[in-house]
């Protein structure tokens, strides 16, 4: 049987042929000389209200946290345990949130169980600052690190010249997992502008160094080109924004309002419409790293989507969610459920008040 899952740098456990030739891990090339982007953007410009009180907030945050990531892997994480523990007992309004998503999505789990999973989710987010940081400034550090299966189908589509929609979840790794991905092929992904401009700033200089191309949600002029170009193009539709681009399905057994703006995408090249693939990347190890040992983070694509779109958005709504179920599943914990995924509800209740 054919094996599909790739190993990068000794991260993974499969056998190897005695008689093959061995690799040398510390002669293999950094993931900053194999990474796989094409072009780089230019820099967001800078602005001189950057530096008002109002944004010495974020300042103070950068000034603190920035210099953590020179510290040895393990550290960090231990870092961000910390963090994450205390975010869960200071910011009481996303722990409501969490805890009430969760008792939603799973009606049968005990309180305490509950409980633990919305704290390892807050741990998860704080090992996340820390691996959003390294994956924009310090990406060596994430050598023989992770693996990925199911590539040959997004190889396979690509060279039909297929334009690939990468239908991928926001967890708590998101821009690792772009970092990663990126190692095996170039991507571009669609973004909701950040609301603060400073932060909006920062996070876009910060992804210029791992994607393409940063295709503002509302810019179709850009994503129809990049389309009609053949490129993949990484889209979230995860979230709850109302149903002014979706229509309601079910996410875990809840009424929710699910995107469906991708469906137009393929009637952006109607000669020759993109496929879809549903990706997603979990941390498999957990997030205590023993001293001279590495995380291990696992990226899986599946096949194209058969049928997608179809004619029925409904139908297409749920099969999506239900694939992100799938991946979600994987590490319930790793996924960021202090969104309010249902708040958007056809008899207008409101779950989070």
């Amino acid at each position: 049987m054919k094996n599909n899952h790739t190993c990068c740098g000794g991260g993974c456990h499969t056998h190897h042929d005695n008689n093959a030739p061995q690799i040398d891990v510390t002669k293999m090339p950094d993931l900053t000389a194999t990474h796989k982007q094409t072009s780089k953007a230019d820099k967001a410009p800078w602005q001189w209200q950057f530096l008002k009180p109002k944004y010495w907030g974020i300042w103070v945050f950068l000034v603190i946290f920035l210099p953590l990531i020179f510290l040895p892997l393990r550290i960090q994480f231990i870092i961000g345990k910390k963090i994450g523990q205390l975010a869960f007992l200071l910011i009481k309004r996303r722990v409501k949130d969490t805890l009430t998503n969760l008792t939603l999505a799973f009606p049968n789990k005990s309180e305490a169980e509950k409980l633990q999973i919305v704290k390892q989710i807050f741990i998860n987010q704080g090992i996340g600052v820390f691996e959003t940081l390294n994956a924009w400034f310090r990406p060596n550090v994430f050598k023989r690190t992770f693996s990925i299966s199911g590539l040959q189908h997004l190889i396979t589509a690509q060279k039909e010249n297929k334009a690939v929609i990468l239908l991928g979840g926001h967890f708590t790794t998101l821009d690792l997992g772009g970092r990663l991905c990126t190692q095996f092929f170039p991507a571009d992904c669609m973004y909701r502008k950040q609301n603060n401009p400073l932060l909006e700033w920062f996070i876009y200089n910060g992804r210029r160094h791992i994607f393409d191309e940063q295709i503002n949600s509302r810019d179709m002029k850009k994503l129809i080109q990049r389309i009609k170009d053949g490129k993949v193009i990484w889209y979230s539709p995860d979230q709850d924004f109302g149903l002014e681009h979706g229509v309601m399905a079910t996410f875990f057994g809840v009424p929710s309002a699910t995107i469906t703006a991708q469906r137009r995408f393929a009637s952006m090249n109607k000669k020759n419409p993109p496929v879809f693939i549903v990706f997603d990347m979990i941390r498999q190890t957990p997030d205590f790293i023993a001293k001279g040992r590495l995380p291990h983070y696992h990226i899986s694509l599946s096949a194209v989507l058969d049928n997608y779109p179809s004619d029925d958005e409904v139908a297409d709504a749920q099969h999506i969610n239900d694939l992100m179920e799938q991946s979600i599943k994987k590490d319930i914990s790793q996924w960021m459920w202090f969104h309010r995924r249902f708040k958007t509800q056809p008899d207008g209740r409101d779950f989070y008040a």
